[in-house]
Protein backbone atom coordinates (compact mmCIF):
# COMPACT_ATOMS: atom_id res chain seq x y z
CA UNK A 1 0.00 0.00 0.00
CA UNK A 2 2.87 2.35 0.82
CA UNK A 3 4.45 1.58 -2.55
CA UNK A 4 1.18 2.62 -4.26
CA UNK A 5 0.67 5.79 -2.26
CA UNK A 6 4.20 7.22 -2.59
CA UNK A 7 4.11 7.74 -6.40
CA UNK A 8 0.71 9.43 -6.11
CA UNK A 9 1.98 11.82 -3.47
CA UNK A 10 5.02 12.51 -5.62
CA UNK A 11 2.80 13.40 -8.60
CA UNK A 12 0.70 15.79 -6.53
CA UNK A 13 3.77 17.39 -5.03
CA UNK A 14 5.16 18.06 -8.51
CA UNK A 15 1.91 19.67 -9.67
CA UNK A 16 0.82 21.60 -6.60
CA UNK A 17 3.71 22.06 -4.19
CA UNK A 18 6.75 22.46 -6.43
CA UNK A 19 6.18 25.87 -8.01
CA UNK A 20 7.85 27.00 -11.21
CA UNK A 21 10.27 29.92 -10.87
CA UNK A 22 8.72 33.36 -11.31
CA UNK A 23 8.73 34.78 -14.81
CA UNK A 24 11.71 36.89 -15.74
CA UNK A 25 10.69 40.54 -15.91
CA UNK A 26 9.94 41.60 -19.47
CA UNK A 27 7.34 43.18 -21.70
CA UNK A 28 3.79 42.30 -20.69
CA UNK A 29 1.24 40.99 -23.15
CA UNK A 30 -0.34 44.44 -23.38
CA UNK A 31 3.05 46.02 -24.13
CA UNK A 32 3.57 43.57 -26.98
CA UNK A 33 0.06 44.23 -28.32
CA UNK A 34 0.53 48.00 -28.30
CA UNK A 35 3.94 47.73 -29.95
CA UNK A 36 2.52 45.40 -32.63
CA UNK A 37 -0.49 47.61 -33.31
CA UNK A 38 1.86 50.55 -33.88
CA UNK A 39 3.50 48.78 -36.84
CA UNK A 40 1.27 48.30 -39.86
CA UNK A 41 2.96 45.20 -41.26
CA UNK A 42 3.33 43.52 -37.88
CA UNK A 43 -0.28 44.32 -37.01
CA UNK A 44 -1.57 42.61 -40.14
CA UNK A 45 0.78 39.64 -39.80
CA UNK A 46 -0.04 38.99 -36.15
CA UNK A 47 -3.74 39.93 -35.97
CA UNK A 48 -4.75 39.46 -39.64
CA UNK A 49 -6.33 42.93 -39.85
CA UNK A 50 -5.13 46.49 -40.36
CA UNK A 51 -4.96 48.85 -37.38
CA UNK A 52 -8.04 50.93 -38.37
CA UNK A 53 -10.11 47.79 -38.70
CA UNK A 54 -8.83 46.44 -35.37
CA UNK A 55 -9.98 49.66 -33.71
CA UNK A 56 -13.39 49.54 -35.38
CA UNK A 57 -13.89 45.89 -34.44
CA UNK A 58 -12.85 46.59 -30.85
CA UNK A 59 -15.23 49.54 -30.54
CA UNK A 60 -18.10 47.55 -32.04
CA UNK A 61 -17.62 44.62 -29.67
CA UNK A 62 -17.29 46.93 -26.65
CA UNK A 63 -20.26 49.16 -27.41
CA UNK A 64 -22.71 46.63 -28.87
CA UNK A 65 -21.73 43.07 -27.94
CA UNK A 66 -20.54 43.12 -24.34
CA UNK A 67 -16.75 42.98 -24.58
CA UNK A 68 -15.31 44.44 -21.36
CA UNK A 69 -11.96 44.79 -19.67
CA UNK A 70 -11.33 42.64 -16.61
CA UNK A 71 -9.05 43.11 -13.64
CA UNK A 72 -6.55 40.81 -15.36
CA UNK A 73 -6.73 41.94 -19.00
CA UNK A 74 -7.94 44.93 -21.00
CA UNK A 75 -10.44 44.52 -23.82
CA UNK A 76 -7.78 45.56 -26.36
CA UNK A 77 -5.41 42.83 -25.23
CA UNK A 78 -8.26 40.31 -25.06
CA UNK A 79 -9.28 40.94 -28.69
CA UNK A 80 -5.65 40.90 -29.84
CA UNK A 81 -5.07 37.57 -28.13
CA UNK A 82 -8.15 36.04 -29.78
CA UNK A 83 -7.13 37.27 -33.25
CA UNK A 84 -3.57 36.04 -32.67
CA UNK A 85 -4.82 32.57 -31.71
CA UNK A 86 -7.24 32.14 -34.64
CA UNK A 87 -4.96 33.80 -37.20
CA UNK A 88 -1.79 31.74 -36.81
CA UNK A 89 -3.11 29.45 -35.24
CA UNK A 90 -1.69 29.24 -31.74
CA UNK A 91 -2.45 26.95 -28.81
CA UNK A 92 -3.51 28.04 -25.35
CA UNK A 93 -0.05 27.21 -24.03
CA UNK A 94 1.57 29.42 -26.67
CA UNK A 95 -0.81 32.24 -25.75
CA UNK A 96 0.11 31.75 -22.09
CA UNK A 97 3.77 32.25 -22.95
CA UNK A 98 3.28 35.13 -25.40
CA UNK A 99 0.90 37.18 -23.22
CA UNK A 100 2.46 36.19 -19.88
CA UNK A 101 -0.86 35.12 -18.45
CA UNK A 102 -1.98 31.99 -16.66
CA UNK A 103 -3.74 29.20 -18.54
CA UNK A 104 -6.94 29.99 -16.67
CA UNK A 105 -6.92 33.65 -17.70
CA UNK A 106 -6.12 32.78 -21.33
CA UNK A 107 -8.98 30.28 -21.54
CA UNK A 108 -11.45 32.52 -19.79
CA UNK A 109 -10.55 35.54 -21.94
CA UNK A 110 -10.69 33.54 -25.18
CA UNK A 111 -14.19 32.33 -24.26
CA UNK A 112 -15.34 35.89 -23.45
CA UNK A 113 -14.28 37.21 -26.85
CA UNK A 114 -15.73 34.14 -28.58
CA UNK A 115 -19.10 34.77 -26.94
CA UNK A 116 -19.10 38.40 -28.12
CA UNK A 117 -18.25 37.36 -31.68
CA UNK A 118 -21.08 34.82 -31.72
CA UNK A 119 -23.46 37.63 -30.79
CA UNK A 120 -22.02 39.60 -33.70
CA UNK A 121 -22.47 36.56 -35.96
CA UNK A 122 -26.20 36.52 -35.20
CA UNK A 123 -26.50 40.04 -36.65
CA UNK A 124 -23.93 39.98 -39.43
CA UNK A 125 -24.26 36.51 -41.04
CA UNK A 126 -27.54 37.44 -42.71
CA UNK A 127 -28.56 38.75 -46.15
CA UNK A 128 -28.28 42.50 -46.63
CA UNK A 129 -31.53 42.45 -48.59
CA UNK A 130 -33.82 39.68 -47.25
CA UNK A 131 -36.27 40.28 -50.11
CA UNK A 132 -33.60 39.78 -52.81
CA UNK A 133 -35.15 42.46 -55.01
CA UNK A 134 -31.96 44.06 -56.30
CA UNK A 135 -29.69 42.57 -58.96
CA UNK A 136 -26.07 42.60 -57.86
CA UNK A 137 -23.76 44.74 -60.05
CA UNK A 138 -21.45 41.75 -60.60
CA UNK A 139 -24.23 40.02 -62.52
CA UNK A 140 -24.50 42.95 -64.94
CA UNK A 141 -21.29 41.70 -66.52
CA UNK A 142 -22.04 41.00 -70.23
CA UNK A 143 -20.87 37.41 -69.69
CA UNK A 144 -23.74 36.85 -67.23
CA UNK A 145 -26.46 39.35 -68.17
CA UNK A 146 -29.35 38.66 -68.49
CA UNK A 147 -28.90 34.92 -68.10
CA UNK A 148 -28.16 34.93 -64.36
CA UNK A 149 -29.96 38.12 -63.32
CA UNK A 150 -32.20 36.17 -60.89
CA UNK A 151 -29.27 34.55 -59.11
CA UNK A 152 -28.96 35.68 -55.47
CA UNK A 153 -25.84 33.85 -54.31
CA UNK A 154 -24.04 30.53 -54.07
CA UNK A 155 -24.19 27.52 -51.75
CA UNK A 156 -21.47 25.00 -51.00
CA UNK A 157 -19.85 23.02 -48.25
CA UNK A 158 -16.26 23.14 -47.05
CA UNK A 159 -14.30 20.89 -44.73
CA UNK A 160 -12.59 22.28 -41.64
CA UNK A 161 -10.09 20.02 -39.88
CA UNK A 162 -11.03 19.33 -36.28
CA UNK A 163 -9.71 17.26 -33.37
CA UNK A 164 -12.02 14.64 -31.85
CA UNK A 165 -11.70 11.79 -29.38
CA UNK A 166 -10.66 8.40 -30.74
CA UNK A 167 -14.09 7.00 -29.94
CA UNK A 168 -15.70 9.56 -32.33
CA UNK A 169 -13.02 9.54 -35.00
CA UNK A 170 -14.75 7.35 -37.60
CA UNK A 171 -17.82 9.57 -38.28
CA UNK A 172 -15.55 12.60 -38.67
CA UNK A 173 -13.26 10.98 -41.27
CA UNK A 174 -13.72 12.59 -44.69
CA UNK A 175 -12.75 11.14 -48.06
CA UNK A 176 -9.14 12.28 -47.50
CA UNK A 177 -9.03 10.22 -44.28
CA UNK A 178 -8.83 13.35 -42.13
CA UNK A 179 -11.10 14.30 -39.23
CA UNK A 180 -13.14 17.33 -40.21
CA UNK A 181 -16.47 19.10 -39.97
CA UNK A 182 -18.57 19.58 -43.09
CA UNK A 183 -19.62 23.23 -42.95
CA UNK A 184 -22.45 24.45 -45.19
CA UNK A 185 -22.37 28.12 -46.17
CA UNK A 186 -24.40 30.51 -48.30
CA UNK A 187 -22.73 33.63 -49.65
CA UNK A 188 -23.75 36.64 -51.72
CA UNK A 189 -21.82 38.32 -54.52
CA UNK A 190 -20.08 40.67 -52.09
CA UNK A 191 -18.28 37.58 -50.71
CA UNK A 192 -20.29 37.85 -47.48
CA UNK A 193 -21.62 34.75 -45.78
CA UNK A 194 -25.38 34.97 -45.28
CA UNK A 195 -25.87 31.59 -43.59
CA UNK A 196 -23.63 28.98 -41.98
CA UNK A 197 -24.32 25.56 -40.51
CA UNK A 198 -21.35 23.94 -38.76
CA UNK A 199 -21.02 20.86 -36.57
CA UNK A 200 -21.75 18.07 -39.06
CA UNK A 201 -19.06 15.32 -39.15
CA UNK A 202 -16.79 15.14 -42.17
CA UNK A 203 -18.30 11.90 -43.48
CA UNK A 204 -21.68 13.60 -44.04
CA UNK A 205 -22.46 14.44 -47.65
CA UNK A 206 -23.18 18.03 -48.65
CA UNK A 207 -26.77 17.16 -49.53
CA UNK A 208 -27.44 15.70 -46.11
CA UNK A 209 -26.20 18.88 -44.45
CA UNK A 210 -28.24 20.97 -46.89
CA UNK A 211 -31.44 19.11 -46.03
CA UNK A 212 -30.83 19.81 -42.35
CA UNK A 213 -30.29 23.49 -43.13
CA UNK A 214 -33.59 23.96 -44.98
CA UNK A 215 -35.65 21.87 -42.53
CA UNK A 216 -34.29 22.01 -39.00
CA UNK A 217 -32.90 25.53 -39.47
CA UNK A 218 -35.53 26.76 -41.94
CA UNK A 219 -36.31 29.82 -39.79
CA UNK A 220 -32.75 31.08 -40.27
CA UNK A 221 -32.01 29.81 -43.77
CA UNK A 222 -32.36 32.58 -46.41
CA UNK A 223 -34.79 30.77 -48.71
CA UNK A 224 -34.98 32.02 -52.31
CA UNK A 225 -38.35 33.61 -53.17
CA UNK A 226 -40.58 31.38 -55.28
CA UNK A 227 -41.45 32.31 -58.82
CA UNK A 228 -44.95 33.64 -59.58
CA UNK A 229 -46.07 30.60 -61.55
CA UNK A 230 -44.58 28.21 -59.01
CA UNK A 231 -46.55 29.92 -56.25
CA UNK A 232 -49.70 29.46 -58.26
CA UNK A 233 -49.03 25.78 -58.84
CA UNK A 234 -48.32 25.33 -55.13
CA UNK A 235 -51.78 26.78 -54.36
CA UNK A 236 -53.65 23.97 -56.16
CA UNK A 237 -53.75 25.72 -59.54
CA UNK A 238 -53.10 23.66 -62.61
CA UNK A 239 -49.35 23.16 -63.07
CA UNK A 240 -47.85 25.29 -65.78
CA UNK A 241 -46.55 23.25 -68.69
CA UNK A 242 -43.38 24.78 -70.00
CA UNK A 243 -43.05 22.79 -73.20
CA UNK A 244 -44.01 25.77 -75.33
CA UNK A 245 -42.19 28.40 -73.28
CA UNK A 246 -38.83 29.01 -74.90
CA UNK A 247 -37.92 32.41 -73.55
CA UNK A 248 -35.88 32.90 -70.38
CA UNK A 249 -38.29 35.59 -69.24
CA UNK A 250 -41.19 33.16 -69.24
CA UNK A 251 -39.19 30.43 -67.56
CA UNK A 252 -37.87 32.78 -64.90
CA UNK A 253 -41.46 33.54 -63.85
CA UNK A 254 -41.69 29.90 -62.84
CA UNK A 255 -38.23 29.62 -61.31
CA UNK A 256 -38.03 32.92 -59.44
CA UNK A 257 -34.82 33.69 -57.58
CA UNK A 258 -32.22 30.95 -57.13
CA UNK A 259 -28.80 30.04 -55.77
CA UNK A 260 -26.11 28.41 -57.89
CA UNK A 261 -24.94 25.09 -56.46
CA UNK A 262 -22.45 22.44 -57.57
CA UNK A 263 -23.12 18.98 -58.96
CA UNK A 264 -23.58 17.53 -55.47
CA UNK A 265 -27.03 19.13 -55.32
CA UNK A 266 -30.08 18.40 -57.49
CA UNK A 267 -31.46 20.90 -59.99
CA UNK A 268 -34.61 22.09 -58.23
CA UNK A 269 -36.60 25.35 -57.91
CA UNK A 270 -34.42 27.84 -56.10
CA UNK A 271 -31.19 25.91 -56.70
CA UNK A 272 -29.55 25.83 -60.12
CA UNK A 273 -26.94 23.10 -60.58
CA UNK A 274 -24.63 22.39 -63.55
CA UNK A 275 -24.84 19.49 -65.97
CA UNK A 276 -23.34 16.43 -64.36
CA UNK A 277 -20.64 14.29 -66.00
CA UNK A 278 -19.51 17.37 -67.94
CA UNK A 279 -16.40 19.51 -67.50
CA UNK A 280 -17.21 22.07 -64.84
CA UNK A 281 -14.58 23.63 -62.55
CA UNK A 282 -12.93 26.90 -63.60
CA UNK A 283 -9.45 25.38 -63.23
CA UNK A 284 -10.31 22.80 -65.90
CA UNK A 285 -10.43 25.52 -68.57
CA UNK A 286 -7.29 27.43 -67.59
CA UNK A 287 -4.85 25.33 -69.63
CA UNK A 288 -7.30 23.25 -71.62
CA UNK A 289 -9.39 23.93 -74.75
CA UNK A 290 -12.31 26.39 -74.41
CA UNK A 291 -15.82 25.07 -73.70
CA UNK A 292 -17.22 22.81 -76.38
CA UNK A 293 -20.94 22.45 -76.95
CA UNK A 294 -24.01 23.73 -75.16
CA UNK A 295 -23.52 21.92 -71.84
CA UNK A 296 -19.88 22.89 -71.41
CA UNK A 297 -20.69 26.49 -72.31
CA UNK A 298 -23.33 26.61 -69.60
CA UNK A 299 -21.11 24.86 -67.05
CA UNK A 300 -18.29 27.30 -67.71
CA UNK A 301 -20.56 30.33 -67.13
CA UNK A 302 -22.19 28.66 -64.13
CA UNK A 303 -18.78 27.88 -62.58
CA UNK A 304 -17.67 31.51 -62.97
CA UNK A 305 -20.81 32.68 -61.18
CA UNK A 306 -20.49 30.08 -58.41
CA UNK A 307 -16.76 30.77 -58.02
CA UNK A 308 -17.65 33.53 -55.53
CA UNK A 309 -18.16 31.03 -52.73
CA UNK A 310 -14.92 29.19 -53.52
CA UNK A 311 -13.06 32.48 -53.27
CA UNK A 312 -14.90 33.36 -50.06
CA UNK A 313 -13.78 30.09 -48.50
CA UNK A 314 -10.25 30.79 -49.77
CA UNK A 315 -10.10 34.23 -48.13
CA UNK A 316 -11.62 32.85 -44.90
CA UNK A 317 -9.05 30.07 -44.54
CA UNK A 318 -6.11 32.15 -45.69
CA UNK A 319 -6.87 34.79 -43.09
CA UNK A 320 -7.83 32.56 -40.17
CA UNK A 321 -5.40 29.64 -40.28
CA UNK A 322 -7.02 27.99 -37.27
CA UNK A 323 -9.49 26.57 -39.82
CA UNK A 324 -6.59 24.65 -41.38
CA UNK A 325 -5.18 23.25 -38.16
CA UNK A 326 -7.61 23.40 -35.25
CA UNK A 327 -6.05 23.05 -31.78
CA UNK A 328 -7.46 20.55 -29.30
CA UNK A 329 -10.55 22.41 -28.10
CA UNK A 330 -13.84 20.75 -27.05
CA UNK A 331 -15.91 19.76 -30.08
CA UNK A 332 -18.68 22.30 -29.52
CA UNK A 333 -16.09 25.04 -29.08
CA UNK A 334 -14.46 24.13 -32.40
CA UNK A 335 -17.88 24.52 -34.03
CA UNK A 336 -18.36 27.96 -32.47
CA UNK A 337 -14.88 29.09 -33.52
CA UNK A 338 -15.78 28.36 -37.17
CA UNK A 339 -18.86 30.59 -36.92
CA UNK A 340 -16.87 33.33 -35.15
CA UNK A 341 -14.28 33.36 -37.94
CA UNK A 342 -17.06 33.77 -40.51
CA UNK A 343 -18.44 36.68 -38.50
CA UNK A 344 -14.99 38.30 -38.55
CA UNK A 345 -14.82 37.65 -42.31
CA UNK A 346 -18.12 39.51 -42.84
CA UNK A 347 -17.12 42.36 -40.54
CA UNK A 348 -13.90 42.90 -42.48
CA UNK A 349 -15.76 42.84 -45.78
CA UNK A 350 -18.47 45.25 -44.66
CA UNK A 351 -15.99 47.71 -43.19
CA UNK A 352 -14.67 48.56 -46.68
CA UNK A 353 -11.26 49.15 -45.09
CA UNK A 354 -8.33 47.98 -47.21
CA UNK A 355 -7.59 44.29 -46.76
CA UNK A 356 -4.95 42.36 -48.67
CA UNK A 357 -6.91 39.18 -49.41
CA UNK A 358 -10.17 40.94 -50.31
CA UNK A 359 -8.35 43.58 -52.37
CA UNK A 360 -6.62 40.85 -54.39
CA UNK A 361 -9.99 39.20 -55.07
CA UNK A 362 -11.52 42.52 -56.14
CA UNK A 363 -8.64 43.14 -58.54
CA UNK A 364 -8.94 39.72 -60.21
CA UNK A 365 -12.28 37.95 -60.45
CA UNK A 366 -10.52 34.59 -60.85
CA UNK A 367 -8.12 35.01 -57.95
CA UNK A 368 -8.53 32.48 -55.15
CA UNK A 369 -5.95 32.58 -52.34
CA UNK A 370 -6.64 28.97 -51.41
CA UNK A 371 -8.49 26.84 -53.99
CA UNK A 372 -10.54 24.02 -52.50
CA UNK A 373 -10.77 20.43 -53.63
CA UNK A 374 -13.25 19.33 -56.28
CA UNK A 375 -16.95 19.10 -55.55
CA UNK A 376 -18.35 16.09 -53.74
CA UNK A 377 -19.92 13.35 -55.82
CA UNK A 378 -23.60 12.47 -55.59
CA UNK A 379 -24.12 9.89 -52.81
CA UNK A 380 -24.84 6.43 -54.17
CA UNK A 381 -27.70 5.79 -51.74
CA UNK A 382 -29.46 9.08 -52.58
CA UNK A 383 -32.10 8.99 -55.37
CA UNK A 384 -31.30 11.55 -58.03
CA UNK A 385 -34.54 13.52 -58.48
CA UNK A 386 -34.54 16.81 -60.37
CA UNK A 387 -37.31 19.21 -61.30
CA UNK A 388 -38.37 18.98 -64.92
CA UNK A 389 -39.10 22.68 -65.18
CA UNK A 390 -35.75 23.66 -63.68
CA UNK A 391 -34.12 21.36 -66.22
CA UNK A 392 -36.02 23.18 -68.98
CA UNK A 393 -34.87 26.50 -67.55
CA UNK A 394 -31.26 25.29 -67.48
CA UNK A 395 -31.51 24.01 -71.07
CA UNK A 396 -32.85 27.40 -72.21
CA UNK A 397 -30.00 29.21 -70.47
CA UNK A 398 -27.48 26.84 -72.01
CA UNK A 399 -28.95 27.32 -75.48
CA UNK A 400 -28.93 31.11 -75.30
CA UNK A 401 -25.37 31.18 -73.90
CA UNK A 402 -24.10 28.81 -76.59
CA UNK A 403 -25.79 30.67 -79.44
CA UNK A 404 -24.90 34.09 -78.08
CA UNK A 405 -28.53 35.21 -77.80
Amino acid sequence: MILQVVPILGMYSDNYFVKLPRRVTGDSGLDWVQETLARDTQCYNMFRVERPLFNRLHNTLVHSYGLKSSTKMTSVEALAMFLWVVGSPQSVRQAENRFRRSMEIVCRTFNRVLTCLLRLAHDIIVPKDPTFLEVHPNLENPAFWPHFNDCIGAIDGTHVKVVVDKSKRVPYLNRHNETSQNVLAVCDFDMRFTFVLSGWPGSAHDMRVFKDAITTHHHKFPHPPLGMLLELSCNNFNPITLVHLSLIVCLSKYVGKYYVVDAGYPNRPGYLSPYRCTRYHVEQWQNDPPPQGMKETFNHAHAKVRNVIERSFGVLKMKFRILLNMPRFPEDKQTRIIVACMALHNFIRESRIADREFDACDADENYNPMPSSSASAWPEDEPFVEDINMNAFRDELADTLFNGV
